[in-house]
């Protein structure tokens, strides 16, 4: 089943970007735009022109003191105290001239994206320059300034009064969305990610279930070090389906970080491609049959921008638009315009090949450790039901 898809996108998305050398690189999104056009899967007409994000629609989650602070920031006039006081001018999250600006595009084009889906526009929509999970009400954290994901669930229960569930696929953990609505009955989410024993934020355990009126609302799937595909997507959809049945949901807000693949070199997950096709796949199937369509997507981590996060995020578009994830060989004329900048070889085929996921001696010790945090992901379910 597909339906009427948009792509949110123009070049102020690229303005994202602290220096050459920080891991996070905007660049990304339009390495995956150009090879879906190069596909000839993303044409002019489904392209949707981001809109700036209003202090007030920022201040549905964040501070105003701390947008202000921001403003400063982007003209150079935050002095190192102020900064840090708010989680800026770190290593992880540099300053940056227009910082201000260039953050609150990228929470437009999830506004959007949302108004898109919700208006009745299109039944699915996608803003790869989103899914900025750690930024805090006041704070910055982890590549992340403002928090697009999670101003955009706030815009929804303002402005449409749905319940939303929010799945997060990304390496780390979707903490920023999480403590958002961590007494919110109205707002289900669901992080798989790698354990924080090993992993920024350190956060995101099973018995992380919300308080008050919210709690049995939060879910969390922390998988071991180096888990592969097969129970990497075993586990995920199980909780997935189980999850979604449990609270029923109006609309589906999936982040789609790509830094669980083997190549990321800032995790220690061993994904491939093949769970970069399941992901997008499981949640167009579930928005059809419990939400008539209703699907947010938003980008999110991925640090090698070019074996690894245009294809898994291409894939988004491609079940998006058509059902289905595309297979065979990437478009020549994508190879050949980017091969010479790439410092690493890009791969030819939309898939992987079976030599990319190292030997793991630990595999059946990871994968039953998986199984455990599954079970009991499952038995606080039965709870909550």
């Amino acid at each position: 089943m597909t339906g009427k898809a948009s792509f949110v996108y123009s070049d102020a998305l690229l303005n994202y970007h602290f220096h050459s050398e920080h891991p996070f690189n905007q660049k990304r999104v339009l390495l995956t735009k150009d090879l879906l056009e190069a596909a000839n899967v993303l044409h002019e007409r489904d392209i949707i022109k981001p809109r700036l994000a209003t202090d007030d629609e920022l201040a549905l989650f964040h501070d105003r003191a701390y947008i202000e602070a921001l403003k400063k920031a982007s003209i150079g006039q935050l002095n190192e105290t102020e900064g840090l006081e708010y989680g800026l001018g770190t290593e992880d999250t540099p300053l940056f001239s227009g910082m201000h600006e260039a953050s609150a595009y990228l929470v437009g084009a999830s506004l959007t994206a949302v108004d898109s889906v919700l208006n009745g526009e299109s039944d699915h929509a996608l803003n790869l320059g989103g899914g900025l999970h750690h930024g805090f009400n006041r704070r910055a954290a982890g590549f992340c300034i403002y928090n697009d994901g999670a101003v955009a669930i706030k815009y929804i229960r303002e402005n449409y009064d749905l319940k939303v569930l929010y799945v997060d696929t990304d390496a780390h953990h979707g903490d920023g969305v999480q403590w958002a609505f961590y007494d919110d009955p109205n707002v289900c989410t669901f992080s798989i990610h790698e354990t924080g024993r090993y992993l920024f934020p350190g956060t995101g355990n099973v018995n992380e279930r919300g308080i008050k009126a919210g709690h049995g609302y939060s879910f969390n799937l922390p998988i071991d070090a180096f888990t592969e595909d097969e129970s990497f997507i075993s586990v995920y959809e199980n909780a997935f389906r189980k999850i979604t049945e449990f609270f029923k949901p109006d609309v589906i807000v999936t982040q789609n970080g790509a830094d669980a693949h083997c190549y990321d070199p800032l995790t220690h997950l061993c994904a491939s491609m093949e769970t970069y096709e399941k992901i997008p796949l499981l949640a167009h199937e579930l928005a059809h049959k419990y939400c008539n369509g209703k699907w947010i997507a938003l980008g999110g981590g991925g640090y090698d921008i070019w074996r690894v996060v245009p294809r898994a995020w291409a894939q988004i578009w491609n079940v998006m638009k058509t059902g289905e994830p595309a297979n065979g060989n990437l478009p020549p004329s994508w190879l050949k315009k980017w091969e010479g900048e790439s410092p690493v070889t890009i791969p030819s085929l939309w898939h992987d090949t079976s030599d990319v996921v190292p030997n793991i001696p630990r595999k059946e010790d990871i994968n039953e450790k998986n199984e455990k945090a599954l079970q009991s992901l499952l038995k606080y379910t039965k709870k909550v039901m």
